[in-house]
């Protein structure tokens, strides 16, 4: 009989780390299950006993991908002024896009772009997590017109959605190649819409 409470032998961190990063290369959809275990060095019993299934696995990725690298978007709600909180968002996210040790874009926009035989359900996951964020910004902007910092009747939903639409709209430019400057550029112009206290102006 096997002994229960066994070490599984090899780290599960290290490997989901991996998984993450061949999910962000390859997609949900390309990223086959001999390219997983191989890129996470174990068999695919040792992937089914650790983390289930291929789209259990990939639920995990994006749950550890979540918490490390977009780690500088819940920072960015930390700030004090809504200009701040987007001008942090953004140039972090544009930096991320474009980090040399990591695959160009993000994961939670490339991971579902092309519907398989899941019948569309990793795409519906990735836009639920997407828009998880897009509302968590939101709440903090309607604390910045609720606290003065941004102008009364300002929508803050429609200002949150136009916030992600240029860090989804620059993640697809960093995976087709474009440079960082090229983004931080576009962040350039996108943070003209947004309203600056006399404190964020002098800065």
């Amino acid at each position: 009989m096997a002994v229960r409470g066994r070490p599984r032998g090899f780290d599960a961190d290290a490997a989901l780390d991996r998984a993450v990063e061949a999910f962000w290369r390859h997609g949900y959809e390309g990223a086959s299950l001999t390219e997983l275990t191989e890129a996470m060095g174990i068999n695919r019993t040792s992937m089914y006993a650790a983390f289930g299934n291929k789209e259990e696995l990939f639920h995990r990725a994006v749950a550890r991908y979540a918490e490390a690298d977009m780690a500088y978007a819940r920072e960015a709600l930390a700030e004090p002024t809504a200009y701040k909180v987007v001008e942090s968002f953004l140039r972090a996210n544009a930096d991320a896009l474009t980090r040399a040790d990591r695959p160009a874009g993000c994961l939670s926009v490339q991971g579902g772009l092309a519907e398989g035989s899941d019948s569309g359900r990793i795409a519906r996951f990735l836009a639920d997590s997407r828009l998880a964020g897009e509302r968590a910004l939101a709440r903090r902007l309607a604390r910045a017109v609720e606290e003065g910092d941004l102008p009364a009747g300002t929508d803050p939903h429609a200002l949150a959605r136009y916030v992600m639409v240029v860090s989804e709209g620059n993640a697809v430019h960093a995976a087709a190649g474009a440079a960082r400057a090229a983004l931080h550029g576009t962040v350039d112009i996108a943070l003209q819409a947004i309203p600056r206290t006399h404190a964020d102006a002098a800065v």
